[in-house]
């Protein structure tokens, strides 16, 4: 029973939280939506969200690490590689206690803690919850698109419009690699070790299990009553349930109940545990003897390492071909533009943990992931360009899903006079000068009249700028028709600033006594 409502929570908590990432036609959406991102752990500590924190601990304190079980997509993630595995395997698959990584978990949770020293590199790779929406925005949406435009196809074929076509299109050369990299080696842990990463890569994992160690609830061997078959330690594939010694390291054990009905001598169970001392030379002996019979997987260890640096590692070699997709070389943004909201880059370093959640909510398809824009320390963090759409005006989405407190919330009211970035105007290739002929598109597009068109030569106008009022939506850039390099374009604000309201000036209306042409 406890198996089945465990499985049933998950497979409808994972469904839920990966559509979310895919869906591009706001299919769900909403405060009830957004929840699904804000009450993961490590988002919730960095947004420093009291009332999911508390819940989260006193969750783990009661029944364990039901969280990684069954709220932590990357945890059920892993279910699904090590289901697969076992349905597939052409021998039965038959898991092993394995001794406890401490000074791994240990490690991995110090990396983590560099959040505070602004360096959130680091934990945005381990980071469970944002390196699978990395995976889901980076590889399994340009798929799940594909699947949609086969969709369009078939439905418009029997005049059903239900459906609309989409371009398919990879955001980040680097970023698709890192979630290839993080999903293949994740992947491969749990098809080979299950919960490998869990109990010893994952800063959650570490903090959650150093909690469960006191939970009310606990995985329990009867000793009287067991035999000490292996049947619980085969199916554990957390790998914590050591049958010879009829003991659980419940630090790592995350509540999937597999062992429970493993076991045929009914001496497992979910139950109240309550403390029991012993003495000090046979707590010392066991641990020796578990040494003895656990002897550590050096190649495992290895690879773990190896998987690690990989993942880390900034892919320097590729530099200039991943600057060549972020827009203009031609000039180079003094400063990146960052998603309405965002206060500062510091503010941004700090919060920001990559998951891409903002980037694949962006209905105007203007927020990437950056390489060096911010620096090493902000690769895969959101940033701003329009190549293939500008900011709406009215849109507020990328501060409504952030659940990590990195894109402070805004009402419309406070984005129309929040100033991300200004306007730069070269006048030396606008087609006005260059060709000597009209145009007036950035003008046309500017939602606060921060563009306009002043008279320039022969009764020609040419555009006109006034820095205070634009709140760098990046309309006026992505409708330059100037090519190569646009001739008007955005820099962004180290600290994001407030614009002067703008008062929309009336435009006169002309007869015309016959058609324009």
């Amino acid at each position: 029973m406890l198996k089945k409502a465990r499985v049933g929570i998950s497979i409808v908590l994972f469904s839920l939280i990966t559509f979310y990432f895919l869906d591009f036609a706001g299919l769900i959406s909403g405060k009830a939506a957004n929840l699904l991102a804000r009450i993961q752990l490590i988002p919730a500590i960095m947004a420093f969200a009291v009332i999911i924190l508390t819940v989260l601990t006193v969750l783990t304190l009661l029944f364990g690490r039901v969280y990684c079980s069954s709220i932590c997509p990357m945890g059920i993630f892993q279910d699904i590689i090590a289901w697969i595995s076992k349905r597939t395997a052409s021998k039965k698959k038959r898991y092993r206690f394995s001794k406890a990584r401490n000074i791994l978990r240990i490690s991995m949770l110090v990396a983590a803690v560099a959040i505070f020293l602004k360096f959130p590199l680091i934990l945005g790779f381990i980071d469970p919850y944002s390196a699978y929406g990395r995976i889901v925005t980076n590889v399994f949406r340009p798929v799940y698109m594909a699947g949609n435009n086969v969709l369009e196809t078939v439905f418009t074929k029997f005049g059903n419009y239900t459906f609309y076509k989409m371009d398919i299109f990879i955001m980040s050369l680097f970023a698709f690699t890192v979630a290839v990299l993080t999903m293949g080696i994740i992947g491969y842990l749990a098809w080979k070790h299950g919960r490998t990463y869990c109990n010893t890569i994952c800063p959650a994992g570490t903090v959650l299990g150093f909690l469960s160690k006191f939970s009310v609830f606990k995985i329990k061997i009867n000793k009287s009553k067991c035999n000490s078959c292996g049947a619980c330690e085969m199916k554990c594939k957390a790998m914590c349930i050591n049958s010879k010694q009829k003991t659980v390291d419940n630090s790592r054990c995350v509540d999937c109940f597999n062992c429970l009905s493993a076991c045929r001598k009914d001496a497992l169970k979910f139950s109240t545990s309550p403390v029991r001392k012993k003495n000090t030379a046979t707590r010392k002996n066991n641990a020796n003897i578990a040494i003895e019979k656990s002897p550590v997987d050096e190649g495992k260890r290895r690879f773990l390492t190896a998987g690690i640096i990989v993942a880390a590692a900034p892919v320097a070699a590729i530099g200039d071909e991943l600057s060549s997709l972020t827009g203009n070389d031609k000039y180079i943004r003094q400063h990146p533009i960052m998603p309405p909201g965002s206060i500062s880059l510091e503010n941004m370093l700090k919060h920001c943990t990559s998951c891409h959640l903002c980037i694949s909510k962006c209905p105007s398809r203007v927020l990437k992931p950056a390489f060096m824009e911010y620096g090493i320390a902000g690769i895969m963090q959101p940033t701003m360009y329009f190549e293939k759409g500008f900011c709406n005006f009215d849109c507020t989405i990328c501060s409504e899903v952030c659940p990590n407190g990195a894109i402070k919330q805004l009402t419309k009211d406070e984005k129309h006079l929040n100033q991300g970035g200004y306007v730069v105007f070269t006048q030396e290739i606008c087609i006005v000068q260059t060709e000597e002929t009209n145009c007036g598109a950035c003008s046309e597009h500017c939602p606060t009249q921060a563009v306009t068109m002043i008279p320039y030569k022969d009764g020609l106008t040419i555009p006109k700028i006034n820095v205070e009022i634009c709140v760098g939506c990046g309309g006026c850039e992505f409708i330059c028709p100037v090519r190569p390099f646009r001739a008007i374009h955005l820099e962004g604000h180290a600290v994001q600033g407030k614009a002067k309201p703008f008062e929309e000036q009336e435009k006169e209306e002309k007869e015309i006594d016959s058609f324009g042409f």
